[in-house]
This record gives C-alpha cells, structure tokens and sequence, in this order.
C-alpha cells in the first residue's frame, strides 16, 4: 500500500486505477505514463543546469576576490 496519500485506501486506490483504464484504454497508459517519465527527467535536468550554473556564478564571484 501506499503510505499517505491523501487518506486513500486499497479500495480507493483500485477504483481509480479502474477508471483511468476505462477513460484512456489499455494502450494509452503507457504512453502516458512514459511522457511523464520523460518530463520529470527533462525538469530534473533543467534544475541541475540552474543548480550548475550559480555554482559558477559563486566560484567566479569568489576567484574575483
């Protein structure tokens, strides 16, 4: 089970998934499933560049002084 979220049950939790089958249809999900992947990796990657680039905003700053 997964632990908190939102309060949701095993039950719960099955009725959504049947109903996201019903809305999309076996075929689509992983298709959705993998754009999603590759859109938290496209994010993630976004951040490691901003993440690099004010670390060398700082060494610079500091080779400065």
């Amino acid at each position: 089970m997964i632990p908190c979220l939102f309060n949701l049950g095993t039950g719960e939790i099955i009725i959504i998934l049947v109903v996201v089958l019903l809305l999309f249809g076996a075929k689509r999900i992983p298709e959705l499933a993998r754009g999603l992947g590759r859109g938290v990796n496209s994010f993630r990657k976004g951040l490691n560049e901003v993440s690099d680039q004010i670390d060398n905003i700082d060494k610079d700053k500091s080779g400065e002084n």
